[in-house]
């Protein structure tokens, strides 16, 4: 594809103007869509996103709306990065403008609450046989929006597409690389999000280092564990979508999932911690599915379980600590050895 390609980016987050910028600086004509007109219109104002990614400049050719007809129609590349709640809903709007020819590529990091289904999976229920690829990784969006070296994933059932998503979304500072396990690479970005939830919870008790390292260590374990059983590479976890996004996620001030967890392990209250933010915290929701699964698929996951106890049933955080480290004691390559 040239330079002259269109690409619509579906969502006004952070994420999605930091995509839709750096597209717009490769050259491509890109449209960033907005759910809401009246923020739509901010932006245009502005060209500034103020409420997700403020203090980095929108360059004032690029295009804004609130019109999914407008956004859709004439792109060849439609970029979907909504929120994991919201996808679903999206897709069922912008369907009416979404055909076999297009190709579609889901930055949403997220498992569908009710569902428990991938992102992808929820973009073909509703899409139908489209073609689709996935991008992962430790992708936070100032840093991306501000040119710092960064390297992600694209995964795809298709090679060719994963390849030509790579070269679209290839630049100087954004790398891409390619990975066939799209079960892997999507689970990876959105299990990632719980333990980072529970490393935040431990950095906000005090707890040091040996703890968040033990705690790291072993959700690596279980993120790859359920993505084995649900058919996942499991190489794919020490991967930039696995072992890249997770320590991204759970070390970095921007990361918002660490940070709600940094202030429940200081006593705030999980609701009081949530109303925070005007941003998503993607890893809330993603506890709850992640929990299901686990339950589905016969997998223990007990940093997750207990971050989803935390978080949906209230037990305080030394509680949850203590049930983790009074467990039987175990091989650490159980895996391995079974």
């Amino acid at each position: 594809m040239t330079n002259q390609t269109r690409i619509a980016v579906l969502g006004d987050g952070g994420w999605g103007t930091a995509l839709a910028i750096l597209l717009h600086k490769k050259g491509y004509d890109v449209t960033l869509w907005s759910p809401f007109p009246e923020y739509a219109e901010t932006l245009k104002e502005k060209r500034e996103n103020v409420k997700y990614l403020p203090g980095i400049p929108i360059p004032g050719e690029l295009p804004i709306t609130s019109d999914l007809e407008e956004g859709c129609s004439r792109a060849a590349v439609i970029i979907l990065v909504t929120p994991s709640h919201h996808l679903r809903s999206v897709c069922q709007r912008a369907k009416p403008f979404i055909g076999p020819e297009h190709i579609i590529v889901s930055a949403t990091k997220g498992l569908e609450e009710k569902t428990s289904l991938r992102m992808s999976e929820v973009i073909q229920a509703v899409l139908g046989d489209v073609n689709v690829a996935v991008l992962s990784g430790p992708t936070l969006a100032r840093e991306v929006a501000t040119g710092h070296p960064t390297a992600a994933t694209v995964s795809s059932t298709s090679p060719s597409l994963a390849r030509t998503v790579q070269n679209i979304l290839m630049t100087e500072t954004f790398r891409i690389y390619t990975n066939p396990d799209m079960i892997g690479v999507e689970l990876g970005g959105s299990l990632k999000n719980v333990i980072a939830i529970a490393a935040g919870i431990v950095d906000g008790m005090g707890l040091g280092a040996n703890t968040k390292s033990a705690l790291l260590t072993r959700g690596l374990v279980e993120m790859a564990r359920l993505g084995e059983a649900m058919g996942a590479d499991r190489r794919t976890f020490s991967g930039l979508a696995g072992l890249g996004d997770l320590f991204t996620t759970a070390v970095s001030d921007l990361s918002r999932n660490h940070n709600f967890g940094f202030q429940v392990g200081r006593g705030v209250p999980v609701e009081e911690a949530k109303a925070s933010t005007d941003m998503v915290i993607e890893g809330i929701r993603t506890a709850k599915a992640a929990a299901e699964l686990a339950r589905k698929h016969h997998v223990e996951m007990p940093i997750a379980t207990e971050a989803y106890r935390v978080i949906y049933e209230g037990k305080h955080p030394r509680e949850a600590i203590a049930t983790l480290m009074s467990r039987p004691p175990k091989p650490e390559l159980e895996e391995e050895l079974e």
